[in-house]
């Protein structure tokens, strides 16, 4: 369960093993050229990454940095402008809508071929939209948006028409790669394919996947005839580090040219280097608590070891009561962040959340005691809060064992529930995902990197993201499974008027607080650094101020312009660039534009 650039990439997942199944069918290798072998005079933009691929698939990605990849790979039908996040052209260069907003028509750009020479049409996209429909394995990661579709077709190459059931607000904001049919189609077994045995993948974004190894590496090279212009970098690499101060070291010594997540610390040593640049900006992700509300399929079937405790409401307030996020932004992000409140962060203001007054889940130690006194939890005569059958309240945290963010609060959680006589043992895991998915935890830290359209990290709570099956897998996030949010996020989706809608979104983050199964601790600034004497401009999103790693788009790396001698020792601030995305062009910013600013995935999160 993770961070998705939903929207898509999960915190949950982040430190988790990639998970490599083996395909039954034949692969989607394509027939593009493999690129020059030679690094000679190459161009080469290095990434450190701190969470694993959890697939190459599309189908079922859902972590942040492989909805990352995707995002370069293959176009979605529109993009997100650089500037304020409005729906833009992508493979569609126009859409219109019919008066009843069941019908959606959209006309499909003639300039984008896939790397394989194949011209990319209407049809590709009617077939990546239909196999979702009809194929639950294919819409394991963005089913949510193809749920309300009525018919997808493609009448000529350059429309595609689709039907919907009812009206959805989400249809200039469908996070989906469009994947070219002839080389999909032979796919089998969707649940088993990741896309990661042969290479190149043919995709139509301005770079081309050639190579992959878990947990080492994710090499890309430049789509030389990317409609909208091919990068400057030839080759992009996103290399994976376990430990953020070897990536760091990495970044000193200039073997990587990009570091994300870092700490305060490590924020302040690379400040002081004249060769590096530090961007600390709001973020568009939320660190939060997540509890066990029990896990269960769709078929009513419960599972995994979650504590009974925490299916108690008040039991589970008590916890947050007893919990201060204050602190927690003072001494574990030591101000790189802002106090969480609301599901969705304050970066998205339209949809920002602030709880009322007498609503509000405050820290407040006596408060908390209270509730697990009314609850029947006592304290005993060692100060250890037990239940009626006399068994102490012992709980347990999933912890990503890379995120040092993770470790600190859980130390923290330890002392503040110690004191209200409630056991809490951390387990730092490499591989959270597991436990997770199993229902084998009582809470764990969990946070997505979320879309400029909310729906998709909304989706994730509803009734039909849990997994059929215990042993099948599903979209939710956290087991939340609640009629009274269902109700709400269905008006939301069918609701076109903005402020409607937006005052929807608000009601369905006000009943997730209220039921008390996550807790948003935190809106982490993105803080993250790179190498001015290898990269002499790039674009942060929102371009004013905003973050590089995990956009909503693929502009940082579509933008970047190598620095003067190939990542040489010039030093120097950035130039900063400005993308205009409704045409093709790019402006020189003024020096500097690199400013303070907002919001999470896991030691990243799921977009």
């Amino acid at each position: 369960m993770v961070y998705k650039n939903a929207p898509r990439i999960r915190l949950l997942l982040a430190s988790g093993a990639a998970i490599l199944l083996a395909g039954s069918a034949t692969p989607p290798a394509g027939a593009a050229d493999d690129g020059d072998k030679n690094d000679g005079g190459k161009k080469v933009l290095t990434v450190a990454v701190s969470q694993s691929v959890d697939s190459l698939s599309p189908f079922l990605a859902q972590k942040l940095v492989s909805t990352s990849v995707h995002r370069l790979a293959y176009e979605y039908l529109t993009n997100y402008d650089v500037k304020d996040a409005h729906p833009i052209p992508g493979l569609a260069t126009e859409w219109k809508t019919s008066p009843d907003k069941l019908t959606w028509t959209y006309t499909i750009r003639k300039d984008s071929m896939w790397s394989d020479g194949q011209q990319a049409t209407a049809e590709d996209a009617a077939w990546t939209f239909n196999k979702m429909m009809t194929d639950p394995n294919a819409a394991t990661a963005n089913g949510s948006f193809t749920a309300n579709f009525r018919k997808v077709t493609a009448p000529d190459p350059e429309t595609l028409v689709i039907e919907l059931k009812k009206p959805q607000a989400t249809m200039l904001a469908l996070d989906v790669p469009i994947v070219p049919k002839h080389i999909w189609e032979k796919v089998g077994d969707f649940s088993k394919f990741n896309n990661d045995k042969q290479f190149p993948i043919v995709g139509n974004g301005p770079f081309v996947i050639t190579d992959f190894k878990v947990d080492q590496f994710v090499k890309l090279k430049a789509n030389k005839d990317f409609w909208r212009g091919a990068p400057k970098f030839d080759e992009l690499v996103l290399k994976y580090y376990k430990d953020g101060d070897a990536a760091v070291a990495a970044l000193q010594k200039g073997e990587v040219s990009f570091v994300q997540g870092l700490t305060p610390a490590q924020a302040t040593a690379l400040g002081r280097d004249r060769n590096i640049k530090v961007n600390d900006a709001p973020g568009r992700r939320f660190f939060a608590l997540a509890t066990n509300p029990g896990a269960r399929s769709k078929d009513g079937k419960t599972f995994g070891s979650g504590h009974k405790a925490l299916l108690e409401p008040a039991v589970r307030k008590a916890l947050f009561h007893a919990t201060d996020r204050r602190t927690l932004v003072d001494k574990v992000f030591q101000g790189h962040a802002v106090e969480g409140e609301g599901y969705i962060p304050p970066r998205f203001g339209s949809y920002f959340f602030k709880p009322e007054a007498s609503q509000r889940i405050a820290y407040d130690p006596a408060k908390a005691a209270a509730l697990l006194d009314r609850a029947g939890y006592r304290k005993n005569g060692g100060g250890k809060r037990v239940g009626k059958d006399g068994k102490p309240l012992d709980l347990r945290i999933l912890c990503h064992a890379t995120d040092p963010n993770d470790k600190a609060v859980g130390k923290y959680l330890q002392e503040w529930w110690g004191e209200l006589g409630v056991g809490l043992k951390v387990d730092c895991l490499d591989n959270v995902s597991d436990p997770w998915i199993k229902g084998d935890y009582d809470l764990a830290f969990d946070g997505w990197s979320v879309n400029p359209d909310p729906d998709f990290v909304l989706s994730i709570h509803t009734c039909s993201a849990l997994p059929a099956t215990p042993e099948d897998a599903g979209a939710t996030d956290n087991f939340i499974c609640d009629q009274q949010f269902d109700g709400l996020y269905a008006q939301q989706t069918a609701e076109y008027d903005t402020a409607k809608r937006a005052a929807l979104v608000k009601q369905l983050q006000s009943r997730l607080y209220d039921t008390g199964y996550m807790n948003v601790l935190a809106y982490p600034n993105a803080v993250e650094a790179y190498r001015t004497d290898q990269i002499k401009s790039i674009t942060t999103m929102p371009e004013a101020a905003g973050n590089l790693w995990g956009q909503d788009g693929y502009w940082s790396w579509w933008s970047a312009e190598p620095a003067a001698g190939d990542g040489g020792s010039d030093s120097g601030t950035s130039t900063g660039v400005v993308v205009g995305i409704g045409v093709v062009v790019v402006l020189a910013a003024a020096a500097g534009f690199l400013l303070a600013m907002r919001r999470r995935s896991t030691a990243e999160d799921r977009e």
